[in-house]
């Protein structure tokens, strides 16, 4: 057996749903608000740092080194940039959607490109442009399989990430708010007649997010380390995931990020690593070019 091309097409796996966590909160604040959230990249950056904060032991609270274990400071995390995805939809953007205007969603870009650079600029001034790194998850490298061997913490993002987008999956499916959420996708003023709350829903969708975002962000941080920017690429991959499934398809982002993870994988041994952050743009272009509509998209109807 080849480990070694096993063992990159499970790197591909790896990281296709660390991108598929990220994907899925995009996905989710388009369908619902037709909104693109440029500062998603800063809430997976805020899910690193809060990890960071919450465990290295270099805050303190009420002088108290706050140094807690990781996988304690996980969920915080999660939950804090949650709350804070919840304040970014009551205080900017439900303003736009509450008042009267035209083309609110293009407000809504600008305000959300605006706040991604302040929260990189804010990061890159309390803390400084210094990579740092929060404990380990799971130490050491584990044994998968006859030669395979994979860093514990590969394998724990990994675990978290996998569940995660169960989760979510089960949530848009299987409970009522979910099809409240798909509903409010498909006709907004259809579902405000229905009863449904659909202010309401916006927040859900950004909350959501913002869970999804900062659980990527702290599971990865011990992999990649933590810095201002380094939500970045993740969240043009990300873009770039939600096109390649469909606008607003989930179970295209799990698919595309899947494809996509194996791909960069892939090339990035049999090609070279420094074209890595290139695939995604070749794979892109080939999609559109042959199925503009994304893998799971819906081709539109003409009248």
């Amino acid at each position: 057996m080849d480990y070694y091309l096993l063992s990159q097409l499970i790197n591909g796996v790896i990281f296709g749903l660390i991108y598929a966590l990220i994907a899925l909160g995009l996905t989710i604040v388009f369908s619902i608000m037709r909104v693109v959230n440029f500062s998603h990249g800063e809430f997976y950056m805020l899910g690193g740092y809060t990890l960071y904060a919450l465990t290295s032991g270099a805050v303190t609270f009420f002088s108290i080194p706050l140094s807690m274990p990781t996988i304690i400071g996980l969920p915080i995390a999660m939950i804090a940039v949650a709350i804070f995805a919840i304040v970014v939809e009551r205080g900017m953007l439900r303003p736009i959607y509450t008042v009267r205007m035209d083309r609110p969603e293009e407000y809504a870009i600008i305000l959300t490109f605006g706040l991604s650079l302040f929260l990189q600029y804010g990061a890159l001034t309390a803390v400084g442009p210094y990579e740092m790194t929060p404990g380990a998850f799971w130490e050491g490298s584990k044994h998968i399989l006859g030669d395979l061997y994979l860093a514990g913490d590969r394998l724990f993002a990994t675990g978290v990430s996998a569940l995660l987008i169960a989760i979510t999956i089960y949530f848009i499916y299987g409970t009522w708010t979910g099809r409240a959420l798909m509903a409010t996708a498909q006709n907004r003023v259809g579902s405000t007649v229905v009863g449904i709350n659909t202010v309401r829903m916006n927040m859900i969708a950004m909350a959501l997010a913002g869970l999804l975002a900062g659980a990527a962000g702290a599971a990865m941080a011990p992999i990649f380390l933590v810095y201002p920017d380094v939500g970045q690429i993740p969240v043009i991959k990300a873009f770039v995931i939600i096109v390649l499934g469909g606008m607003g398809s989930i179970p295209g982002a799990v698919v595309a990020a899947i494809i996509l993870g194996i791909v960069e994988s892939l090339g990035s041994v049999y090609i070279s690593v420094a074209y890595r952050d290139v695939f995604a743009f070749l794979v892109l272009i080939g999609v559109l070019l042959f199925r503009p509509h994304g893998l799971f998209g819906q081709k539109e109807r003409r009248a």
